[in-house]
């Protein structure tokens, strides 16, 4: 089956469709895959670099002044011709979106070819994108119940997210703690702000690492690369504290006893499907505040604790952590709370739903 998958603008669109297009693969190598992204964004790096066939165009968010969304609606539109072009030079069976503007001229022109059309819902709230495209489609593969009463209902599913493939591929042979020089058997934090990182929490970051150094709690803080300089420059690793731009957080879950993070959508299904105790403190600048509404799901079911950024301080911040890192009956609670929500069979259960569809 030759597949076209739509996706961009930040890693909760990225991963998860890597992650399915891995599947994909491993299920069926005669599968030929072609990725279709924004030209100038972090996809138009990830996506080459994972292996798979790439071709850029240029899409604006409809977002600030009237000039601004008048000029992204004519960018969106305007693109079609040179999708059409990649489509048929493709010829694809099968196109799915994972959310962004990125996916309206393409998912519009492939309904227009007569192409069987998919979407992925990544948040609890879904995006604009996604809902305009929702009556084009056919089919709606959601990550949250919530989901269910925001698309037409005969053809959307609660499959999960995709990225929880890549848990059951990871093969968990060395301990990232050993090597960034930590060790195991003591608790540990992961602090993790999204992909790109964040520039507000990090304005705080370097008095609540002062802080539980103090108390000789192992930290690791994961900057995101564009933050990475400025702040290093700025604070000194120590024997307790780690400051890294990257890391691969699926397996650093797996070893570390809490992580403070963002509430993106890849992030939540990590955390459902890992069951790692968490403290989310959601992005305020996020379109629909969706993280907050993915954070609330973890938070009603007790496997995570909900800290709004507005409400957030470094001795706040500091203080929850150590009265977390010390309660180890709340520790193992949590856990057991947030597993059940995952899905860990997201991937082969959307590949399923779509092999239904096609034949």
């Amino acid at each position: 089956m030759k597949i076209c998958i739509v996706t961009g603008g930040t890693g909760g669109h990225i991963y998860p469709a890597l992650a399915l297009a891995q599947a994909l693969k491993e299920q069926d190598m005669n599968h030929e895959l072609l990725f279709i992204g924004n030209e100038d964004r972090m996809e138009a790096r990830m996506i080459p670099q994972a292996g798979y066939a790439f071709k850029g165009i240029q899409t604006k968010g409809i977002q600030g002044n009237i000039l601004n969304k008048l000029y992204a609606l004519y960018t969106l539109f305007f693109n079609r011709k040179a999708v059409k072009m990649i489509l048929n030079s493709f010829s694809p069976d099968l196109v799915i979106g994972f959310g962004g503007y990125v996916c309206v001229p393409v998912i519009l022109e492939a309904k227009k070819m007569g192409i069987k059309t998919f979407l992925h819902e990544q948040n609890a709230i879904a995006g604009k994108a996604n809902l305009f495209l929702a009556k084009h489609v056919d089919g709606i593969a959601v990550s949250y119940e919530a989901n269910l009463q925001q698309f037409p209902l005969h053809k959307t599913r609660l499959i999960g997210n995709p990225r929880t493939y890549v848990f059951k591929q990871k093969a968990h042979t060395q301990s990232i703690l050993t090597e960034i020089g930590l060790d195991p058997a003591k608790p540990s934090v992961l602090f993790v702000m999204g992909s790109l990182g964040s520039s507000s929490i990090n304005a705080m970051m370097g008095s609540v690492l002062a802080l539980l150094n103090e108390h000789h709690l192992q930290c690791i803080y994961v900057t995101g690369k564009q933050h990475y300089d400025a702040f290093i420059a700025e604070n000194d690793e120590t024997s307790y504290v780690k400051i890294l731009p990257y890391i691969d957080q699926v397996q650093a879950m797996h070893e570390v006893s809490l992580m403070v993070t963002r509430g993106g959508a890849t992030t939540a299904a990590e955390i459902m499907v890992s069951g790692c105790p968490s403290i989310i403190i959601p992005s305020p600048f996020v379109p629909n505040n969706h993280q907050y509404h993915n954070a609330k799901v973890l938070y009603d079911a007790e496997a995570s604790v909900l800290l709004e950024e507005k409400d957030c301080d470094a001795q706040q911040l500091s203080m929850m952590i150590l009265d977390l890192i010390h309660d180890e009956n709340r520790l193992k609670m949590m856990r057991e709370k947030a597993k059940p929500l995952g899905r860990l069979n997201a991937a082969e259960d959307f590949i399923q739903w779509i092999n239904e569809v096609m034949n």
